[in-house]
């Protein structure tokens, strides 16, 4: 009896532990925010981008995945600026070509936070996988 009362005492304290990481521990989320600034990117994409802009009549861009998200480095000239968080971002989407036809599109995407406003700008390419820079060839 008393293995299973110390059994079931340390699963609760696992699970309390848990319970308080999903939480964050109070400490506020600095990525609080992003998942409406890349919905709104999406929106823009499909409005706006070229490969979208040549769909077919009846076809749209779709299939809108987000392949990788990596933190960038906060320099001090951000920090000077308030940023608080930094990062890119690569998408992808099934758009068109000049033809008409079905071709693969992407882009990537820094995003910065700074007085709790997410904001985005373009970004080199990246590698869609690890969200790497590019190296220029």
């Amino acid at each position: 009896m008393t293995k299973l009362f110390a059994g079931l005492m340390l699963g609760l304290l696992v699970l309390g532990g848990c319970s308080e990481q999903k939480t964050g521990g109070g400490a506020a989320d600095p990525y609080a925010g992003l998942e409406d600034s890349i919905r709104v990117w999406k929106t823009e994409v499909a409005a706006s981008d070229i490969s979208c802009k040549r769909a077919p009549a009846g076809s749209k861009c779709e299939m809108f995945d987000i392949s990788c998200k990596a933190q960038r480095t906060i320099t001090p000239d951000d920090l000077a600026k308030g940023v608080t968080a930094k990062l890119v971002a690569d998408m992808s989407w099934s758009g068109f070509d000049d033809k008409g036809a079905p071709q693969p599109a992407s882009s990537a995407a820094l995003f910065t936070k700074a007085g709790g406003v997410w904001r985005r700008a373009v970004a080199k390419p990246v590698n869609p996988v690890s969200c790497a820079d590019l190296s220029a060839r």
